[in-house]
């Protein structure tokens, strides 16, 4: 081995190298090092049969990683995918929502021949099946459509190449780069997404992770933004224009979501968890050719009938829950009502209603009740109401007194709003701690009841509606 005395270069030279080091990031140094090192042996060693094919994966990086290009292209990609899911769902959730009605139609027939009491048809029919049958029509299709289409980006080699674009806006904001992947998951699932942290190796930045993955909208919520942007937000157009402007007004929520989720992760690395941000040296895959056939059924099958079956038995028990509450009386008011008179005018304050936070906070096992406790809640039904005409249903939320105002806000308080049962039992199992997962409660509920605060007083002060 070589060795070579620092006295052969001038004293300045190794000054400022020196300085260099300290104010540089010296691990990337070290890596580049080796790296080069490795690229040097790689060309002596490994004869590559189609060069071309090594210098189109080269020329996709500096596109699909541009500073300038790769979030523009994010976003186009995420845009379409949207689309791809909105406009896919409609059809077959239709189609198995009317299966259910038919069932429904069928058991209804079945309790009345063997003269069941109307509680018990309640309970079992239009509260335990008419909700499971909703949370079904409504979660299966977009799942069917986004996760297979998210697993084939992910196949392809693109996923890492967003991990590496948002590991500079995690990197400022005191998280990990690996954070956009278990925030990437979160899109399917928030309670999937809590257990992926573990790709995390540091605990503090773990926990940044665990908190603010739930200012991402999970399949649950995704039919609530949708339907409002597609009622409100997209109103006046038709076919496929008021397709893509629903989908631009969702995609404009999800960025929202994570400007919200690195301001919070900023706010966290300096106060309750501070520390310095680890490293995150990522390999980029090469750009290969998808299983197409096999990663569709894989993920149909393993994450759609995992998050499915998950939300079935959750939403279940808050079927029942909400046709006791609409059902039991005292003296002539429903539970249920006296708990919207309640909350009414604090709910008045965030732009929205008294019904629609008892919507949400009976939906706390299930987002995707949150729509249809409402709709029973109008409509003084005492059961799990669905209406199948988009005309119908707006009309509703217009006789309630709603404007583009109320709409926007339960969109915003659906993104921000605390996370669902399942994912809260997954952070205690996670963290072992009651303070975290009361945290992991307080911060979005907290977040979402500002937000929608400070936009209702707003607008108003401007005399917008």
């Amino acid at each position: 081995m070589e060795y070579r005395s620092v006295n052969k270069l001038p004293l300045d030279s190794v000054i400022q190298h020196a300085q260099t080091l300290v104010k540089g990031d010296i691990r990337d140094d070290i890596v580049g090092s080796i790296y080069r090192s490795s690229k040097t042996i790689c060309k002596e060693a490994v004869q590559y049969k189609d060069k071309e094919k090594l210098r189109r994966s080269e020329k996709l990086d500096k596109v699909f990683t541009s500073p300038i290009w790769g979030f523009p292209i994010m976003l186009a990609i995420l845009s379409l995918i949207f689309y791809i899911t909105i406009a896919g769902a409609n059809v077959p959730s239709s189609m198995i929502a009317d299966f259910f009605n038919w069932m429904e139609g069928y058991l209804t027939a079945g309790f009345k021949a063997i003269h069941a009491p109307e509680w018990l048809h309640g309970i079992l029919v239009l509260g335990l099946f008419r909700g499971t049958g909703w949370v079904i029509s409504v979660m299966l299709p977009p799942m069917a459509i986004f996760f297979p289409v998210f697993a084939l980006l992910e196949n392809y080699g693109y996923l890492p190449r967003v991990a590496f674009n948002m590991d500079r806006l995690f990197k400022r904001a005191g998280a990990h780069g690996k954070q956009s992947l278990t925030m990437a998951m979160g899109f399917g699932c928030n309670a999937a997404a809590i257990m992926s942290t573990r790709i995390i190796e540091s605990p503090r930045e773990r926990m940044l992770a665990i908190l603010t993955n739930n200012f991402v909208p999970c399949n649950g919520r995704w039919p609530t933004l949708i339907l409002l942007a597609s009622l409100f937000m997209a109103a006046g157009y038709t076919g496929g224009l008021q397709t893509l402007v629903t989908a631009g007004a969702v995609v404009g929520m999800v960025v929202f979501g994570i400007m919200i989720t690195l301001f919070v992760s900023w706010i966290l690395s300096k106060t309750a968890l501070k520390g310095v941000p680890t490293h995150y040296t990522l390999e980029l895959p090469p750009y290969r050719k998808p299983k197409i056939w096999d990663t569709i059924v894989r993920s149909t099958l393993d994450k759609s009938w995992y998050v499915l079956k998950r939300a079935v038995i959750v939403a279940a028990p808050a079927a029942v829950l909400t046709w006791v509450l609409a059902n039991i009386y005292v003296g002539d008011t429903s539970i249920l009502v006296y708990i919207v008179n309640f909350l009414d005018p604090f709910a008045k304050l965030l732009g929205l209603d008294g019904y629609i936070l008892a919507a949400f906070i009976i939906g706390l096992p299930a987002n995707e009740i949150v729509v249809p406790v409402l709709l029973m809640a109008y409509l003084s039904t005492g059961s799990l109401t669905e209406v199948e005409d988009a005309v119908q249903l707006k009309q509703i939320f217009l006789d309630q007194g709603w404007t583009w105002l109320t709409a926007l806000n339960m969109m915003l308080f659906s993104l921000l709003h605390f996370p669902c049962g399942t994912t809260l039992v997954n952070i205690y199992k996670e963290t072992k701690s009651a303070k975290w997962t009361f945290l992991s409660f307080a911060i979005p509920t907290g977040i979402a009841i500002a937000v929608t605060f400070l936009v209702a007083q707003i607008v108003r002060a401007l005399g917008l509606v």
